[in-house]
């Protein structure tokens, strides 16, 4: 399968090889770039959809992975309270440039540099997740232990209430 794979997608698919991993990347004939998009194209709720968001910490070039499900909102404010960091989104170029993916597409590992990785817990909720694979048609079926364990994410509470 991963030899008909974009090149994008077989690069996550050879990293998740190289974890040990028996995860099979798939493209799909339909988007994955949304929560929703993705959850429709697997058969799954949205919230079992882990989306990759890439922050910069304000006031520097440091990026920040936030794997939240895609039934939640990101808070920020939260994020500044809990650890720390004040953060705004990354644009698209930055993003690409910096990790190797574009949005859309990001997955959670296989970047061209180290992130600073932190998991929304209402992952937690769901037996199965699936996660963006390097494509906006490309997505993998983990579990959520084994998101905290290719990211070394720390789960943490980031939803927005409301």
């Amino acid at each position: 399968m991963k030899e008909k794979l974009s090149n994008s997608a077989r690069r996550v698919q050879e990293y998740l090889e190289a974890k040990g991993g028996t995860f099979e990347v798939c493209e799909l004939p339909g988007s994955t770039r949304t929560a929703q998009d993705a959850a429709d194209s697997v058969g799954c709720t949205v919230g079992q959809i882990a989306k990759s968001l890439v922050f910069k910490e304000k006031g520097t070039d440091s990026l920040v992975l936030i794997i939240a499900s895609g039934a939640n909102r990101v808070d920020l404010k939260k994020m500044r309270e809990t650890v720390g960091l004040v953060l705004e989104k990354a644009d698209g170029k930055f993003v690409k440039e910096r990790i190797g993916f574009a949005i859309g597409g990001v997955p959670p590992v296989a970047h061209n540099e180290p992130l600073r990785t932190f998991l929304d817990e209402g992952l937690r909720a769901y037996e199965t997740i699936w996660a963006a694979a390097g494509t906006p048609h490309a997505v993998f079926q983990l579990v959520p232990d084994q998101l905290a364990s290719l990211t070394e994410g720390a789960w943490i509470d980031l939803r927005e209430e409301g």
